[in-house]
């Protein structure tokens, strides 16, 4: 499969050795020094003990690419106006695109079941709809990730989850599909498990909750989720938790998790800094809309009270409005 991975950093690196190792034509869209690393060296990914190299094509100009089967955006959301502007040559009238992105996605009120309530004003997510316009809501697939990853060096990805790489791929009306089945698969052959999934915005809610109830009081800490693991942090993770579940059943997403399961005692916290806190502290634009605010105008479209979150929502704002590192 032609294959290109747009924003190949952390995640999107990992991938795109992945799927060019398995005999796929793989190619990436990357900048700056790690740009110039790929061109002379090839990408590199280290996962425990496994060393690959992958001789990917690497542009920071998409029309130098060509048109694709697939195009994997590992970018993060609060970056896909670079996308829109430079997709285009990506894109045959049926390549699916899909978004690998933290939080809840652009598209996520397209395609709806009829037993949901409608999706609150979204467009925050989608700046002058120019994703709707640069992809489509036909081409758009959605995509929910599993993985962590680090850029150590330019050119060369550490995956420090070599037993744990995910990609969750559907149709934004949960239809099945040929060409779902022919990403999904060229997943699988590539070494990503890529399950079935029936409903993406479980999915989708299911990932979220880690960012917005865990992530976020990282953020605010500015310290690894070992914290959750303290007593005071961890009661106040218990109860944005339950308000979070709470807004996604109002939405029709009941989901198979509670506090105890994502916060109790038997839970590890492993030394990591979540990749919002890592933003903050690098300087980099946080996905404060798509990981803070886009949840909580759920909340407040059905009615749900939201105390912690409020709360959370205002702090992670704040510190990030006030570096600049977020403009609403």
């Amino acid at each position: 499969m032609r294959i290109c991975v747009f924003g190949a950093g952390a995640i999107g690196g990992n991938f795109a050795t992945r799927l060019a190792a398995a005999g796929n034509d793989v190619s990436v869209v990357a900048r700056g020094a790690h740009l110039d690393a790929i061109r002379a060296r090839g990408l590199v990914m280290l996962s425990g003990d496994r060393r690959v190299v992958a001789p990917v094509r690497a542009s920071d100009r998409p029309a130098d690419l060509g048109p694709q089967d697939a195009v994997l955006v590992t970018m993060k959301s609060s970056g896909l106006a670079v996308l829109a502007e430079n997709v285009g040559p990506l894109l045959r009238r049926d390549t699916p695109v899909a978004f690998v992105q933290n939080g809840i996605p652009w598209w996520y009120g397209h395609g709806l079941g009829p037993s949901r309530p409608a999706a609150p004003d979204l467009s925050r997510l989608d700046p002058g709809g120019a994703l709707a316009k640069a992809v489509g809501f036909d081409r758009a697939v959605g995509a929910v990730v599993t993985s962590s990853n680090h850029v150590i060096e330019p050119g060369v990805v550490r995956n420090i989850s070599p037993d744990r790489n995910t990609l969750w791929v559907a149709e934004t009306d949960d239809r099945t599909s040929p060409r779902i089945d022919a990403l999904r698969a060229t997943l699988v052959a590539a070494g990503i498990a890529s399950p079935a999934t029936r409903d993406i915005r479980y999915d989708v809610w299911h990932k979220l909750m880690a960012n917005l109830t865990g992530s976020t009081l990282c953020l605010i800490l500015a310290q690894p989720t070992t914290i959750q693991a303290t007593p005071a942090v961890n009661r106040l993770a218990r109860r944005a938790h339950a308000e979070a579940l709470a807004v996604a059943a109002a939405h029709g997403v009941v989901l198979d998790d509670t506090p105890e399961q994502r916060y109790g005692p038997s839970r590890v916290y492993p030394d990591h800094r979540p990749s919002i806190l890592q933003d903050y502290e690098l300087g980099r634009p946080m996905e404060i809309e798509s990981i803070v605010r886009a949840p909580l105008a759920f909340a407040r479209s059905a009615g749900v009270e939201t105390p912690t979150l409020d709360a959370i929502e205002a702090l992670c704002f704040s510190m990030a409005s006030s570096k600049g590192l977020y403009t609403p």
